[in-house]
């Protein structure tokens, strides 16, 4: 087969250098994720100050490459279920309000919890401010605590 000579470089660079730059460990040109680049770890498998301000549970497992980066430098770790539902006393937590606008839809939206029982989107502006649902998510234990492993 011949090829064009224009565009010898680009299969070049797709058959020689591209499978040699990921076995490297170098991520490849594309991640299939719309936040993927952003300094800011998106996947609700995690907590700390390098997290996005929301989290959407069908985003867990597709941003390794922030939150590899933070995890290394100590700045986000990962969340532990057992250990949340062995921290979770539902009668001690103060719950807050219900000031959110997403109040009393029977989901937990404070970032504090994570389980079937809280919404598919958590965010730092529902903290404290959707108690009733959470409050009863707790009690029916759909809900726990978000901790560290």
């Amino acid at each position: 087969m011949l090829v064009n000579p224009k565009y010898r470089s680009v299969l070049f660079a797709v058959v020689v250098l591209l499978p040699l730059a990921q076995g490297c460990g170098a991520e490849p040109a594309t991640e299939p994720f719309a936040y993927a680049g952003d300094n800011e770890c998106d996947d609700r498998s995690f907590m700390g100050t390098g997290m996005a301000s929301a989290l959407d549970r069908d985003d867990t497992g597709k941003d390794s490459q922030d939150c590899d980066r933070l995890l290394q430098a100590g700045m986000i770790q990962r969340v532990s279920k057992e250990k949340g539902i062995a921290a979770t006393q539902c009668e001690a937590i103060d719950f807050g309000d219900d000031s959110s606008e997403w109040a009393n839809d029977d989901e937990c939206d404070d970032p504090r919890f994570d389980g079937p029982g809280t919404s598919s989107i958590i965010a730092l502006d529902d903290l404290m401010i959707d108690a009733s649902d959470c409050r009863s998510q707790c009690r029916s234990g759909a809900i726990w605590l978000r901790v560290p492993e």
